[in-house]
C-alpha cells in the first residue's frame, strides 16, 4: 500500500496530462500497469478513482493521502483538502458547496471569488460514491458552477465531479466497482486504479502475526485459501481477522479448520456462534436473544438500503437500541465511528450480509414484538428474486448465506448458542427461488447460480429436493470452484438425462505450460474434484446424453472421463465432443467408444486435421462386434478421403450405422467418388447421408446418380452449401428418375440452382418419383416456381414437404402458386420464408387458400402482421380453413429443420 501510494504522488509531481492518461485511464489498471504509466512531464487537473470490494483499504488510502496533503509533503502550493462521505451526503438536504465544507473551512461562507485562482490548491475527497442515495439521475440536473448558492447536494456533487465547481481543483473518488457506470457519466478522463487489498504475502504475513507461530498460521491460512470465495473476501484485512479468530479458537480444540471453511457459512456461523460461547468452566453463557434479533433487523434493513453505517436516527426508527447492540460491540463486530459518537458500522459487509440472511431464518417469536417499529425490509422472496439482485448486488451474498443457513445442523448450533427457534418456512422459498425458472439448470448462467447456492447449503435433503425432477443440466466450468460445486449437485439428481459441459482455460494446469511444482499441486487438487464429477456418469443409470463443447481438457482429465464412459454402468447413448482441446483427446474418446454397447449416436467435430490414428480407432469402434452406433457425425476431418479404404471397409462390415453426417468435410468430388464406391456396396446400410458444404461441383452429381440406383436403403440426402448448379442437378436427377431409386428427402439448400435446374425438379416429381420431401432453399429460381407450380398439379406428384425459403420469389408467382395448392392432394407443408410477397401476393394467396379443401397443414410467411388487411385476411383463412396453420417469421435467414438429421 506504502509503495502505491508513492507512485501516486510521484505521478501528480512529474506525469504529464495527455500521455499519462492516454496510458492508464484504459479501464480497471492493476498495479503494475499502473506504475509502468508513470512519464516526466507535468499532470493537472487529475481526477482519480480508487475502486475495489469492500474492505480492502480505499477509504484509509484515501484518507491518507489528504493527511499527507495537508502536511506539505506534496508541493507547498497545495495545502487544503476536502473530505465529502457520500453516505452522509445523502442525509443532506438542500445547501450550499460553502456550506458542506464549512467544517474543514469555518471561513468559506465569506470567500470571495480569489479562490477560484487557487482551485489547484486544493484536494476534495469523494468517499464512498456507491452509498450515494439520491434520486436517479439527479446528479446530472441543475449542474451550477455557483459555489454559493442553494441547490440539493445531489446537484453539487454533479457539479464538482463534472468541474463546473473547482474545475481545478484535483479529486479522489473511491467507490466499489459495482457503481462504476454510474460515475462514467460524471467525471472525464479519470485515472482507474483497482485497489486489490492484502496480496498473498501480505495475508500471510497477518496470520503469522495473528497466531504467533508459523504451524497454526499455514494451517488455518490454507484452509481459508481452499474456499476461493473466502480467499477472495480474504483480501480484506476485517475478513482475515474472522478467520483467524474463528479459525484459532477451534484449533486450540485440537478440532480441523479445513471443514469450517468449506462454506463461507460455516466460517462466519462458526464465528458468531464462537464469539458468544460460555466460557470453560462457566455457565451457559449469554444468550442475548432480542440483541441477535436486533443486530439481524439492522444488518438486514442496511443491505436493502445499501449502506454499512447506522446513527442513532436509524436505531430509533428500527426500535433497536444502543444497548442492544453493545454485545456485539464488546466482541468487535460491530464498531463505532472513532469520529462520530454514535454511529456505528459492522466490522466488515460480509458480516452485515451473513446476519441480514439470519434476521430471515430466526422464527418470527424469536424475534420479539414485530410490530414496534416499520420494517424497509423484503421477504424472502423478494430478496432472492433476480430482480432485486440486478438492482442491489449486495442481496447476492445475502441470498447465498440464506441456502448456507438452511442447514439443520448449522440451526441446531444457533439454537444452543442463543437460544432462538430457526424457521423452516424460508425452505420452501429457498426451493422456490431454483425452480423459478422452467429449466433453471439448462442455461449454464442459471445453473452456475442454482449449484453454487445450493452447494453452500451442504444439506442434501434441500439439494435432493431441488434437483428431483432435473433432466438437462448445462454447465460452464470457469474455475475449481464450479467443479466442486458441479459435482456436489450433480450426485444428487437422480433423474438426470443430459449433461452439457464447457470447461474454461485454466481449470487444468497439465498442458498450459505451467511449472511441474505448480502443475502438480494445482492440478492433482483438480484432477480430484473433476473425478467426483465425472463419477456422475457411471453412477446416474438414468444419464444418456453428454455434450462437451468448447473445452480446455488436460490429458489426465479426459482419462479420468473416459474411463467412467468404459464402466458397464454408464449407459450413455449419445455423445457430442465438439471443439476439445488438446486435439489427440478424441483419440481417448474413440479408444474408451470401442465396444461401447450403449452408444447410439456420436458427433466428433473439431481441429482433428491429419489425425490418422483418429480414424483408425473410430474405424475399430464401428467394426467391433458389440458397436450400435445409429449415428455418427464426423466433422471438419479433411483428411478422411486419404483413409478411406478403412473407413468403407469399416461402413462394410458395421451393420447397425444408418446415419453418416460429414458436414464440413472437404470431400471434394474426389472424395464423393470414393463415398459412392462403398454407397453401391450390397453391405452398406445407411440410410441417411449429409454432404453438406463438402466443396461439391456439379461433376459429383453423375456419382451421386450412380450410387442412388444401385443402393435402395438410402433415403434421406443432404447435398446443402454446394455448388451443384443445374447442371449437377440435371446428372442427379437422372438417377433420381430410376424406380429402385428409394431417396425420399433431398436438401438442396444453397446449391445455385435457377429456373433452369427447377424444370429438372419438375420433370422428375412428374414421373412418379419417390421424393417426399424437397429443400430448394436459398437458391435463385425466381420464376422457376412456374414448373414447380406445373409439378404440383400433376396426380403424380408425391410431395409431402417443399421448402423455398429465400427463393426470389414475388408476387407475380402468387395466382400460379394458389393453382397448384388448389390441384394438389398430397403437398402438407409449404415454407415460403424470406420471399418478398407484397400485401398484393399475400392477399391473392390467402384468397385461394380459403377456397382451398387441400392437404395442406403448415404454411410459413414472411409477411407484416400489423397490417390490418392481412389480421382480416389470416382471420378468414383461419374460420374456412381450420386445418391450415399460417406461420410467420422475422429477417432471421435459418433452415428448416424438417429434413435435418434428428440428433
Amino acid at each position: 500500500m506504502e509503495k502505491f501510494y508513492n507512485i501516486w504522488k510521484y505521478a501528480f509531481w512529474h506525469g504529464d496530462g495527455d500521455d499519462f492518461h492516454h496510458k492508464i485511464t484504459q479501464g480497471s489498471q492493476k498495479f503494475t500497469s499502473f506504475s509502468n504509466s508513470i512519464t516526466t512531464t507535468h499532470l493537472r487537473p487529475l481526477t482519480l478513482v480508487l475502486q475495489g470490494p469492500a474492505g480492502v483499504g480505499k477509504t484509509t488510502l484515501a484518507k491518507k493521502w489528504m493527511l499527507e496533503w495537508t502536511q506539505h509533503n506534496l508541493p507547498k502550493t497545495l495545502q487544503a483538502a476536502f473530505y465529502l462521505s457520500c453516505r452522509d451526503l445523502s442525509r443532506q438536504e438542500t445547501c450550499t458547496f460553502a456550506e458542506l465544507i464549512a467544517k474543514k473551512w469555518p471561513h468559506a461562507q465569506e470567500a470571495g471569488p480569489e479562490i477560484l485562482a487557487q482551485a489547484q490548491r486544493f484536494l476534495f475527497v469523494v468517499d464512498g460514491f456507491d452509498e450515494l442515495r439520491v434520486p436517479s439521475g439527479s446528479l446530472v440536473q441543475d449542474i451550477c458552477g455557483d459555489w454559493k448558492k442553494q441547490k440539493p447536494v445531489a446537484a453539487l456533487l454533479g457539479s464538482l465531479l463534472k468541474r463546473k465547481l473547482f474545475p481545478k481543483a484535483t479529486l479522489l473518488v473511491t467507490t466499489r466497482p459495482g457503481a462504476l457506470g454510474e460515475l462514467r457519466l460524471l467525471v472525464e478522463q479519470p485515472l482507474f486504479i483497482e485497489v486489490e487489498g492484502l496480496s498473498e504475502r501480505d495475508r500471510r504475513d497477518y496470520f503469522l502475526r495473528h497466531f504467533g507461530q508459523e504451524d497454526p498460521a499455514l494451517r488455518a491460512l490454507e484452509a481459508m485459501e481452499s474456499n476461493p470465495a473466502l480467499s477472495h473476501m480474504g483480501a480484506a484485512p476485517a475478513v482475515c481477522w474472522v478467520v483467524c479468530t474463528c479459525l484459532q479458537v477451534q484449533m486450540e480444540k485440537g478440532e480441523d479448520p479445513a471443514p469450517t471453511c468449506h462454506t463461507a457459512t460455516s466460517l462466519f456461523l462458526c464465528f458468531l456462534c464462537g464469539q458468544f460461547a460460555p466460557s470453560p468452566g462457566g455457565s451457559s453463557g449469554l444468550r442475548p436473544r432480542v440483541p441477535l434479533s436486533a443486530v439481524c433487523l439492522l444488518a438486514a434493513q442496511g443491505a436493502w438500503a445499501q449502506t454499512s453505517v447506522f446513527d442513532r436516527e436509524d436505531l430509533g426508527r428500527l426500535g433497536v437500541t444502543e444497548a442492544d447492540l453493545q454485545p456485539f460491540l464488546d466482541r468487535s463486530i460491530l464498531q463505532e465511528d472513532a469520529d462520530c459518537e454514535g454511529r456505528y458500522a459492522f466490522v466488515h459487509l460480509s458480516v452485515q450480509q451473513f446476519l441480514a440472511a439470519l434476521f430471515y431464518v430466526l422464527d418470527s417469536d424469536t424475534q420479539g414484538d414485530g410490530d414496534r417499529c416499520p420494517r424497509d425490509v423484503g421477504d424472502a422472496q423478494r430478496l432472492l428474486s433476480k430482480e432485486e439482485r440486478l438492482r442491489n448486488p449486495t442481496l447476492t451474498l445475502v441470498g447465498h448465506f440464506l441456502f448456507g443457513l438452511a442447514n439443520e445442523k448449522r440451526a441446531r448450533e444457533l439454537e444452543a448458542t442463543f437460544g432462538c427457534r430457526v424457521s423452516t418456512g424460508v425452505r420452501r422459498e429457498l426451493l422456490r427461488s431454483v425452480s423459478a425458472a422452467s429449466q433453471p439448470f439448462s442455461s449454464a448462467a442459471h445453473a452456475k447460480e442454482a449449484v453454487s447456492r445450493l452447494y453452500e447449503s451442504q444439506e442434501e435433503s434441500l439439494v435432493k429436493e431441488a434437483v428431483a425432477h432435473v433432466e438437462v443440466v448445462s454447465l460452464r466450468l470457469q474455475n475449481q470452484t464450479d467443479v466442486v460445486h458441479a459435482s456436489f449437485c450433480l450426485q444428487h439428481c437422480e433423474n438426470l438425462q443430459r449433461v452439457s459441459l464447457q470447461v474454461d482455460k485454466g481449470v487444468f494446469l497439465e498442458n498450459d505450460g505451467a511449472s511441474e511444482s505448480d502443475t502438480s499441486k494445482d492440478d492433482h487438487h483438480a484432477l480430484c474434484l473433476w473425478t467426483n464429477l465425472c463419477s456422475v456418469f457411471s453412477s446416474n443409470k438414468n444419464l444418456s446424453f453428454l455434450d462437451v463443447q468448447q473445452s480446455y481438457l488436460s490429458h489426465s482429465s479426459v482419462r479420468i472421463l473416459c474411463e467412467q464412459i468404459t464402466r458397464v454402468t454408464c449407459h450413455l447413448q449419445k455423445v457430442v465432443i465438439k471443439n476439445v482441446f488438446p486435439t489427440d483427446a478424441y483419440q481417448d474418446f474413440c479408444l474408451a467408444f470401442i465396444g461401447k454397447k450403449t452408444l447410439t449416436q456420436l458427433s466428433l467435430e473439431g481441429s482433428f486435421h491429419g489425425d490418422k490414428m483418429l480414424v483408425l480407432l473410430l474405424c475399430e469402434a464401428l467394426k467391433h462386434r458389440r458397436c450400435s452406433l445409429q449415428y455418427l457425425r464426423l466433422g471438419s476431418c479433411s483428411d478422411i478421403t486419404q483413409q478411406w479404404d478403412d473407413f468403407s471397409l469399416a461402413l462394410e462390415i458395421n451393420q447397425t450405422l444408418q446415419f453418416l453426417d460429414l458436414t464440413d468435410n472437404e470431400l471434394r468430388d474426389e472424395g464423393v467418388k470414393l463415398l459412392c464406391t462403398t454407397l453401391r456396396h450390397p453391405k452398406c446400410f445407411l440410410q441417411r447421408l449429409s454432404l453438406e458444404n463438402c466443396h461439391l461441383t456439379e461433376a459429383c452429381g453423375k456419382e451421386l446418380s450412380s450410387a442412388l440406383i444401385v443402393n435402395q436403403r438410402l433415403t434421406h440426402l443432404c447435398l446443402a452449401k454446394n455448388d451443384l448448379g443445374d447442371r449437377g442437378l440435371k446428372l442427379l436427377c437422372e438417377g433420381l428418375s430410376y424406380p429402385e431409386c428409394q431417396l425420399r428427402t433431398l436438401v438442396l439448400w444453397q446449391c445455385n440452382i435457377t429456373k433452369r435446374g427447377c424444370k429438372h425438379i419438375s420433370k422428375l416429381l412428374q414421373e412418379d418419383s419417390s421424393l417426399t420431401h424437397l429443400d430448394l432453399g436459398l437458391n435463385p429460381i425466381a420464376t422457376g416456381l412456374w414448373f414447380l407450380c406445373e409439378a404440383l398439379r400433376k396426380p403424380n406428384c408425391n410431395l409431402k414437404w417443399l421448402g423455398l425459403r429465400g427463393c426470389s420469389i414475388t408476387s407475380f408467382c402468387c395466382r400460379d402458386l394458389v393453382s397448384a395448392l388448389t390441384s394438389n392432394q398430397r403437398l402438407e407443408a409449404l415454407d415460403l420464408g424470406q420471399n418478398m410477397l407484397g400485401q398484393s401476393g399475400l392477399t391473392v394467396l390467402f384468397e385461394g387458400l380459403k377456397r382451398s379443401r387441400g392437404p395442406l397443414k403448415t404454411l410459413r410467411l414472411k409477411m407484416d402482421r400489423s397490417s390490418v388487411e392481412i389480421q382480416k385476411l389470416l382471420r378468414e383463412v383461419g374460420d374456412s380453413n381450420p386445418r391450415l396453420t399460417v406461420e410467420w417469421e422475422d429477417t432471421v435467414m435459418t433452415r428448416s429443420s424438417c429434413c435435418d438429421f434428428p440428433f
